[in-house]
């Protein structure tokens, strides 16, 4: 008799500890679906219209580019609603992101040329900087503002990109690069290192919108 009910209460955990198990994956895969469903994938490939490989683009292309407020290199803090009326390059960079080199000077030389058009650039850093340590904060900023100027960046370096990242995607790939029309609306993106002609052909077609 002690035998069978030992047997039963054992089915009977058994039994407990597999619906429990069954619920806690039923919940876990609810959340994960939910948390995916509020962050939008930075790349995803798409055919190329010349018939080349396929291209790696951002699902926020044709869409209004999320507002931000970040602080740059001096302190000074700067939106992007700043720049209502002007084409903006916003590129996300960082120090230790060896293609980000090779295309800043395109995106100087760029800038620079299309300037009187309307043009504006803006580079994020995606360096990461340790705000509970104001002695390291103070490092890490020299270090990016040290690299800027090796760069010879012309134009605002903004610190924290990580904080508006999910905002643009997740930035799974540096550089990224979002090309915005007057009208604030991102007409093309650049995931990853392209050349100065994609560029530029990027910048025009932001330009004639």
């Amino acid at each position: 008799m002690k035998q069978k009910i030992l047997v039963a209460i054992l089915l009977l955990a058994t039994l407990g500890l597999m619906l429990w198990t069954g619920w806690s994956n039923f919940v876990y895969r609810k959340q994960a679906a939910e948390v995916q469903a509020k962050t939008i994938t930075v790349s995803e490939l798409v055919a190329d219209p010349a018939g080349g490989p396929p291209q790696l683009t951002s699902p926020l292309a044709g869409k209004a580019a999320p507002a931000f407020t970040l602080e740059d290199l001096n302190g000074k803090r700067i939106s992007l609603s700043d720049l209502k009326g002007k084409v903006v390059v916003l590129n996300f960079w960082a120090t230790w992101c060896a293609p980000c080199k090779i295309e800043t000077p395109w995106i100087i030389e760029l800038r620079n040329k299309y300037a009187s058009q309307g043009l504006e650039v803006i580079a994020v850093s995606m360096d990461d900087i340790d705000y509970g340590d104001k002695g390291k904060v103070a490092q890490e900023k020299q270090s990016i503002a040290r690299v800027a100027a090796q760069l010879h960046i012309p134009y605002p370096v903004l610190l924290n990109g990580d904080s508006i990242s999910n905002q643009y995607g997740g930035l799974d790939a540096m550089p990224s690069t979002f090309f915005i029309n007057r009208k604030g609306v991102i007409v093309a993106t650049q995931i990853g290192l392209s050349t100065k002609d994609d560029l530029e052909a990027k910048i025009k077609k932001a330009l004639a919108q």
